[in-house]
């Protein structure tokens, strides 16, 4: 059982991880001539992107506007 929400990130970027790599196993074995045309070869790249995507925006620093901190260009004020 998850006990925090740190674990749940941890738990959500292992799951992605796995994905992304299952993704690239079936794309680097996809037998191929004509890729570009194939339908599921697209649809599995479409996948990765947004595989990819997810990872990345779990590692994005998100600024959230505070009174004290209206833009993330005023930095942080201390009292």
């Amino acid at each position: 059982m998850l006990d925090t929400f740190e674990d749940c990130v941890l738990a959500a970027r292992a799951e992605l991880a796995m994905a992304r790599q299952l993704l690239q196993d079936e794309i680097s074995n996809y037998p191929g001539p004509i890729a570009g045309c194939d339908a599921q070869f697209n649809h599995l790249l479409a996948e990765r992107q947004k595989v990819l995507t997810a990872i990345q925006s779990l590692d994005e620093c998100v600024f959230v506007p505070t009174p004290r901190s209206p833009s993330p260009q005023d930095g942080v004020e201390s009292r």
